[in-house]
């Protein structure tokens, strides 16, 4: 079962690409993206490896530090990382961790905690619900959960957008509608009485229902 949005995400030590690491630490007062692939040498999941390596100044710009994941050796991901970089044009420039013993998969819900062996004779087929995003913030709280199929690529543009409106969100008593994009009008968060948002909002705001009050983006 995954973590619920507004859990704490669970702290570990991990091997990764950049050596050792203890998540809660590394991630430190920032956001963090914590994302998953079945296994190395996976044609979809290099498209997103090297997709995101492209995107980390997106990443940086909003202050979310990046995270892979995979069940494989970190030996493996280096290997692999040749591969990305050759194919898709760029490497990763994040850490990678090795979950050979596939403790952060079961403590992220993604892999039953019965599952135990040697990850090289598992399958991607074996690990496919290993597909997940995390968007964690920096109380250390799971912010956003996205789970994939194996054979759907995923879209990082739009995780750039919900980081966009999870920070926004952080910050000001608003809430954003379907298909926002920054810069544009947001709505007033439910908990907002009419008299606070008065004294929030002197200019008014658009209300098309009363539970429906639209206002410019907050600066």
């Amino acid at each position: 079962m995954t973590l619920p949005i507004g859990t704490t995400a669970p702290d570990f030590e991990a091997e990764t690409t950049e050596g050792k690491i203890k998540f809660h630490d590394w991630i430190g007062n920032s956001w963090a993206l914590l994302f998953s692939h079945p296994k190395d040498f996976t044609p979809v999941c290099t498209t997103e490896l090297g997709a995101l390596a492209k995107l980390k100044p997106e990443f940086d710009k909003r202050g979310v530090k990046l995270m892979g994941l995979s069940v494989d050796p970190v030996d493996r991901h280096a290997k692999w990382s040749e591969d990305i970089k050759e194919t898709q044009g760029a490497a990763p420039n994040y850490p990678m961790i090795g979950d050979t013993d596939y403790n952060v998969s079961k403590l992220y819900g993604m892999l039953p905690a019965a599952i135990s062996g040697d990850p090289l004779t598992r399958t991607a087929a074996d690990n496919q619900t290993v597909r997940n995003v995390f968007i964690i913030g920096p109380d250390k709280k799971i912010k956003l959960v996205l789970v994939y199929p194996m054979t759907t690529g995923r879209n990082f543009q739009e995780i750039l957008r919900v980081i966009d409106s999870l920070q926004l969100t952080a910050k000001h008593r608003v809430a954003t509608p379907a298909d926002w994009n920054q810069g544009e009008d947001v709505i007033i968060a439910g908990s907002v009485s009419n008299d606070e948002a008065k004294t929030i909002y002197p200019q008014g705001w658009k209300e098309p229902k009363p539970y429906i009050r639209i206002v410019p983006q907050p600066k």
